[in-house]
C-alpha cells in the first residue's frame, strides 16, 4: 500500500476545514491536531477521527513525526510556527495574512529555503473554477496589457469575534484590511501576473467599530473599513477596498475587475453569498460583447489539495511565499500611509 503524508493541523477554528481538506485526498492522513483550547481540541478530534491530540505546538511538531502541517492559527503566531515547523522539517500551508508584516514574511521564506520544505500561503479565493477559467483567459492574452484595476470585499454589517483576536492589532496585525482585503488582493495581483508594486497611498478609518465597541463594552483596536491605490512598476494601478461595517446596500460585496488594453473581466458574488459569476467584456470591430461564466466545467484542486500535490511532486506550490512576502508588502505600506497621511515608495 502507498504511503501517505502524514498531516497536522494546528488552530480549530478555521483550522477544521483543512482538516476536512486533507481528510479528501487519497494521499494524505491528517494524524495529529493541535488547539489551546481542550474542549474545541477534543470536539475536533472525536468528529475527524484524529488520534493523536496536542495543546502544545512545538509538542506535536517534536513528537507527531508529521510531513505537513497547516498553520491556522492568529496572525501573530504563523511566523513563529511556520518558522519552527520547518525547522523540523515540515512542509507548511500557513494560512492568511502571511505573517504580521513583511519582515516576518521574509524570515518564514528564508527558512523554507534552509529547510528545503515547501511552504504555501493559503490564498483560497484563487482556487476555485471561476478564477481558474478567468486566469485562463487572461494568460491567453484576451484582455491584453492590464492596466488598471479595482478589488473589493465590503460588509455591510460583519465583525470576525468582535473583541476577541480579530479586535486587537497585536494579534491580528490589522482589521478588514489585512484580514478581508488579503484575499481579493491577491487574487487580482495572481490575475495580473503579480507585478512589482512601486508605491502605495491608504486610508483606514474606525467609525462604526469605535462605536459598536462602546457600546458593547469591548476592545477594538483595528480598523473596520481601509481602502488604498497601489502602483506598479508596468505603469498599472489598483484600488483596493475592504471593510467589515459600512453603510452600503449588500451585506456580502465582493469584486474584482480588471480593465486591459483589449478587453476587461469582472468576478463578483452572486445575492451577498459566497458564489461567483463572472464576466469578460470586449469591443470586437465597433462591436461590444459580454460574455458570461456562471459556472466552469474545469476541475480545480482545493489549496489544500495543491499544496499536498506540490510536495508529492516535489515543485514549489502554486501559491508561493514569495507572493505572500509581495501581500504583506502591500499591506505594510497601505498602514503605513495611512498613519503618516503620505504615499509609501518602495525602493
Amino acid at each position: 500500500m502507498e504511503q501517505k503524508l502524514r498531516m497536522g493541523v494546528v488552530g480549530l477554528g478555521i483550522g477544521v476545514g483543512h482538516i476536512s481538506g486533507f481528510q479528501e485526498h487519497s494521499h494524505a492522513d491528517v494524524v495529529a491536531i493541535c488547539d489551546v483550547n481542550p474542549e474545541r481540541l477534543s470536539a475536533a478530534a472525536k468528529e475527524y477521527g484524529i488520534a493523536e491530540k496536542f495543546t502544545d505546538a512545538s509538542q506535536m511538531f517534536r513528537e507527531a513525526k508529521l510531513d505537513a502541517v497547516s498553520i491556522a492559527t492568529p496572525n501573530n503566531l504563523h511566523a513563529p510556527l511556520t518558522i519552527e515547523a520547518l525547522k523540523n522539517g515540515i512542509h507548511v500551508l500557513c494560512e492568511k495574512p502571511m505573517a504580521m508584516n513583511a519582515a516576518e514574511a521574509s524570515q518564514m521564506l528564508a527558512a523554507a529555503k534552509q529547510a528545503k520544505r515547501n511552504l504555501m500561503i493559503n490564498f483560497s479565493f484563487r482556487f476555485s473554477p471561476i478564477s481558474y477559467a478567468l486566469k485562463e483567459q487572461v494568460d491567453a492574452g484576451l484582455l491584453g496589457d492590464i492596466y488598471f484595476g479595482r478589488t473589493v470585499w465590503h460588509r455591510r454589517y460583519g465583525f470576525p469575534g468582535f473583541g476577541g483576536w480579530f479586535s486587537n492589532k497585536q494579534l491580528a496585525g490589522g482589521g478588514p484590511l489585512i484580514d478581508l482585503g488579503v484575499h481579493r488582493l491577491d487574487l487580482a495581483l495572481w490575475l495580473m501576473g503579480y507585478p512589482e508594486p512601486i508605491a502605495v497611498s491608504g486610508a483606514t478609518y474606525n467609525i462604526l467599530a469605535a462605536q459598536k465597541a462602546r457600546q458593547d463594552h469591548k476592545p477594538c483596536t483595528v480598523e473596520d473599513l481601509a481602502c488604498g491605490l497601489i502602483k506598479f512598476d508596468n505603469g498599472a494601478s489598483l484600488i483596493l477596498e475592504a471593510s467589515w461595517a459600512a453603510h452600503i446596500k449588500p451585506r456580502e460585496e465582493m469584486l474584482t475587475q480588471l480593465c486591459g488594453t483589449k478587453g476587461g473581466l469582472i468576478q463578483r458574488n452572486i445575492e451577498d453569498s459566497y458564489k461567483f459569476y463572472a464576466e469578460i467584456y470586449t469591443n470586437e470591430n465597433g462591436y461590444l460583447f459580454t460574455k458570461r461564466l456562471d459556472e466552469s466545467p474545469v476541475s480545480v484542486p482545493s489549496a489544500q489539495a495543491e499544496f499536498i500535490n506540490s510536495i508529492l511532486e516535489k515543485r514549489a506550490p502554486l501559491a508561493t511565499g514569495e507572493q505572500g512576502i509581495k501581500v504583506m508588502k502591500i499591506l505594510d505600506g497601505l498602514y503605513e500611509s495611512a498613519e503618516t497621511g503620505r504615499e509609501v515608495r518602495f525602493k
